[in-house]
């Protein structure tokens, strides 16, 4: 998958994210899902393409990653 130009994105801070210390931001752009640490923006991004974060959330969704650690 090709990197995605970010320099447009806008970035969502989690809900969930309160202002605890685990906070982070999600950015749709194209066919991409990027995310980041809100504490350390330019520590790096993930990069995923959209078919596969609406899977992932599914299976949050559905507890099928309910055990995991």
């Amino acid at each position: 998958m090709q990197q995605p130009d970010l320099s447009h994105a806008r970035w969502r801070k989690s809900s969930l994210s309160g202002s605890g210390p685990s906070c982070v931001e999600v950015a749709f752009v194209d066919d991409a899902v990027a995310v980041r640490d809100t504490k350390d923006r330019e520590g790096g991004t993930l990069v995923f393409p959209r078919d596969e974060w609406t899977a992932f959330i599914g299976d949050i969704k559905s507890g099928g990653l309910d055990g995991l650690s």
